[in-house]
């Protein structure tokens, strides 16, 4: 079986193994986590690095990590002097990354060692933008935040890292006809409280963030059978 699931921000990971143990996840099964698993909460890197050891577990780019990626200049030595002495861009990169939940993942990461750190980056750094892939003759697009700046006829390859990780489309938004694009980044209740902890699923596209960076769970959609799981 094939699962899908999308900004677990920092997820308590004990909780997050439940809900794979909930569907019974085993090696036979593979996940695509849409992005966004650091930040916000505490568990975000303990997440990540269970998924840098998974076979089976595959981790698309989302801004979060993409942010956390500009930031890569902190990682030699994240103390109090080195934030300091931020000037110009840096400081500018390091600060929207904090406004936007960073500082969980920096506390992290400030315990680890350099080593350790470097191995996340390069992980992170190999993370893809999207996916591709027909499941029982249906054809999906899995992406972080759904396509920026869409066109008929455009090639993905032409789409920019904004496009794929910044992009918040609006209920009446379409995609292709032929392919369902999945993707999170704006949690559903975004749109209205009559979607809170709900995916939204149109005919062309599916959003799958349920809220955890507000405290609620995120949810399972296996692309089998278009089956939803939720855990709130």
């Amino acid at each position: 079986m094939i699962y899908v699931t999308s900004d677990l921000h920092g997820y308590p990971f004990e909780k997050f193994k439940e809900m794979l143990a909930s569907v019974n996840f085993s090696e036979d099964d593979f996940l695509y986590i849409l992005g966004d698993v650091i930040d916000r909460g505490r568990d975000g890197i303990k997440i990540l690095r269970w998924i840098m050891l998974q076979p089976n577990v595959e981790l698309l780019l989302g801004n979060h990590e993409a942010m956390m990626l500009a930031s890569d200049f902190m990682f030699d030595e994240i103390t109090d002097e080195s934030i300091g002495s931020l000037t110009g861009t840096k400081l500018g990169v390091y600060t929207t990354w904090v406004a936007n939940g960073g500082q969980a993942t920096l506390d992290t990461l400030s315990s680890m060692q350099n080593k350790e750190i470097g191995y996340i980056l390069e992980f992170l750094r190999d993370c893809p933008l999207y996916e591709t892939l027909t499941v029982n003759g249906r054809d999906f697009l899995l992406t972080h935040s759904g396509l920026g700046n869409f066109k008929k006829g455009k090639k993905l390859s032409e789409y920019t890292q904004t496009d794929f990780l910044w992009t918040r489309p609006n209920l009446n938004a379409r995609y292709f006809e032929d392919i369902t694009t999945v993707f999170g980044h704006t949690p559903t209740h975004y749109y209205g409280e009559e979607y809170r902890g709900k995916a939204i699923v149109t005919d062309t596209w599916i959003d799958i963030d349920t809220g955890a960076a507000a405290g609620q769970a995120p949810m399972l959609l296996r692309l089998d059978d278009m089956k939803e799981f939720y855990f709130g």
